[in-house]
Parts: structure tokens; sequence; C-alpha cells
């Protein structure tokens, strides 16, 4: 089962290098990512997602290429790539993988103006690993909503405030 997941972040810059990290930390198997979005609330109050992966993009992709391979069946190349590119950018449009559009604009709709949240759907993790890897941005991130165990969600806010209060420390000292 996933857990999801917001950080709060000052600026919409910080959310992004920590997702930029967590794809870093992937790779290393410390963590397993089912969707990153950062939402960004702008100095206007516009509610702005920044999705990890273009839908659209990944379904005329794919269905460029089944289309082509059925165009080549039928000897119409062009024909078959092009209603096979339509056909996948229409369904990955219609597509809502990971976390729920409407959720995260729910989500926008109570950060500050000019604030980001990084919102993520976690299959699996090794947090005490994660956090630690992600000191640098602890002073500034906030711990908003989760669908942890009050246990779970607990330890993780302690690991967060102890990271924090290390990094300001390392800043100091």
């Amino acid at each position: 089962m996933s857990n999801l997941i917001v950080v709060g972040f000052p600026k919409v810059e910080e959310a992004e290098a920590v997702r930029k990290e967590l794809v870093s930390i992937q790779q290393e198997h410390l963590i397993s990512l089912e969707d990153a979005v950062v939402v960004e609330r702008d100095a206007d109050g516009q509610v702005h997602l920044r999705q990890a992966i273009n839908l659209t993009a990944a379904g005329a992709l794919g269905g460029g290429f089944w289309g082509s391979l059925v165009g080549l069946l039928f000897l119409n190349p062009l024909l078959g790539a092009a209603v096979g590119a339509g056909m996948g950018a229409a369904s990955g449009a219609l597509s809502d993988l990971g976390i729920n559009d409407g959720f995260l604009r729910e989500v926008g709709e109570t950060l500050p103006k000019a604030s980001a949240a990084l919102c993520l759907l976690v299959r699996d993790a090794t947090p005490d690993r994660v956090v630690e890897r992600l000191r640098s941005f602890a002073p500034h991130a906030k711990l908003l909503r989760t669908s942890l165990s009050h246990t779970d969600e607990a330890q993780l806010s302690e690991l967060l405030e102890k990271t924090r209060k290390q990094a300001e420390a390392l800043r100091l000292g």
C-alpha cells in the first residue's frame, strides 16, 4: 500500500530541488515513488501543478509506436502512426495516474502565496536514510499532510525536526 506525504516549502525552487534529489535517491533503491508533484501557488494566488510525467506526451509516444506497428502490418505506416499518436495522446490526457489532480489543487489553495508543496505517493522507503540525504532542505520543509498511521507520522515528524536542528547547527557552527 502506498502512502501520501505532502511537504510544504517557502519557495517552489526548493520543492523542485527536493523532487530532483528524490529521483536520484530512488535510483539507489532507498525510496520507491509512484508519483511526485510540485504544487505551486504563485504570488497572484494561482495554483500550478508541476507533474513529474507528462501523460499526454507519454501517451502520444506509446500510441505512435503501436500505430506505426499496425501501419506497417497494413502497408500504410503514415496513417497508422498518425492515428496511433492521436489515440495515445487522448488516452494519456484522460488518464489520471498517481495523486488525484483535484486533491492537488485543494492542497494548492491552502498554501500561502508564493510558496509550494511537494506531494509524494510513496510505495516503499527507508525514511531515516531518505531524510538524512535531504538534510540540506530540512530547515525549510514542513510536513503538511500524510496518510501514514499516527505512529509513523509522529516518527517522520520527529525525524524531520531532528534533521532540521542538525542542519541549523551545521549552518551556525
